[in-house]
């Protein structure tokens, strides 16, 4: 699930450069669902698997100003749309989960809003946006399982300072409709369902499965750095792996997980006095 990055500066490319790219990698996304080399989970059910397998929450607003607060707003029913779509899947054994394929475009027709996105580096909003805190929390929540994250894209730019972090830099998953997908696949011999719930403070999430988990996943951070690019600017590096133990906390496998570079967009040497983000 690891992909190279360009950490050159950013390039400023044309309305219709970004017009025919987006289009291309849209062709080619939408031929590989079309593709029989996959089985795509698609059934959903209410009813819920008995064992929990691994949970997360975040928060669903933050403390922003003016404009921003209005995305954050507007996020939480893009976030409500999304759900509807995802919640109850059952990814049975050689399925794999697409994010984008399950929610389909973000449109003002089907009642998404405008929220906040990261594009060029830069801040905005667009239909659709905040979708990110739902493929970061199941990312996050698949790493805490044994099913198997084939194609995730890391963020290319760390917008806000830390603050409160409770996760590792570098730990979600960036998504843009469709070409920026998260894709999941289940080589376990047993189903595992997505449940996720928008509460009204947290957006919640949960792997659950027929039996008890056996293992117990825990990721760390290595390798941790900031760089002085020759272009002037600032990027972050890490590593993620993760722990592999058993239910008496005996240590079985460490896995490399994937590298993690970013662009700051603020200086390192600020203090960690916001709380921002999706």
């Amino acid at each position: 699930m690891d992909t190279k990055m360009d950490l050159r500066p950013p390039v400023r490319r044309s309305w219709l450069r970004l017009r025919l790219g987006k289009a291309y990698y849209a062709g080619k996304r939408y031929l590989l669902w079309c593709s029989p080399k996959y089985i795509w989970a698609k059934q959903r059910q209410q009813e819920r698997l008995p064992a929990v397998q691994a949970s997360h929450a975040t928060p669903l607003l933050r403390h922003l100003r003016g404009e921003e607060m209005v995305w954050q707003e507007n996020k939480v029913t893009n976030l409500k749309l999304a759900v509807s779509r995802l919640d109850g899947l059952i990814l049975k054994p050689g399925e794999t989960f697409s994010y984008w394929r399950l929610i389909g475009r973000p449109t003002a027709r089907k009642g998404y809003k405008e929220g906040m996105v990261l594009f060029l580096g830069r801040i905005g909003g667009d239909i659709g946006g905040g979708l990110c805190q739902l493929s970061n929390l199941i990312f996050w929540m698949t790493l805490h399982t044994p099913l198997t994250v084939t194609e995730r894209y890391r963020h290319s730019h760390d917008v806000f300072p830390d603050s409160n972090r409770t996760q590792p830099f570098g730990s979600g998953a960036t998504c843009a409709y469709p070409h920026r997908d998260l894709m999941i696949r289940n080589d376990t011999d047993r189903p595992y369902q997505l449940c996720l719930r928008v509460g009204e403070t947290h957006l919640e999430g949960a792997w659950r499965s027929v039996e008890p988990p056996s293992l117990r996943f825990r990721i760390v951070e290595r390798d941790a750095r900031i760089d002085q690019a020759p272009w002037g600017g600032y990027i972050r590096h890490n590593q993620l792996w993760r722990e592999v133990r058993d239910l008496s906390d005996t240590l079985l496998e460490e896995q490399y997980l994937c590298t993690n570079d970013a662009i700051m967009m603020y200086s390192p040497l600020l203090a960690a006095d916001n709380d921002r983000g999706n």
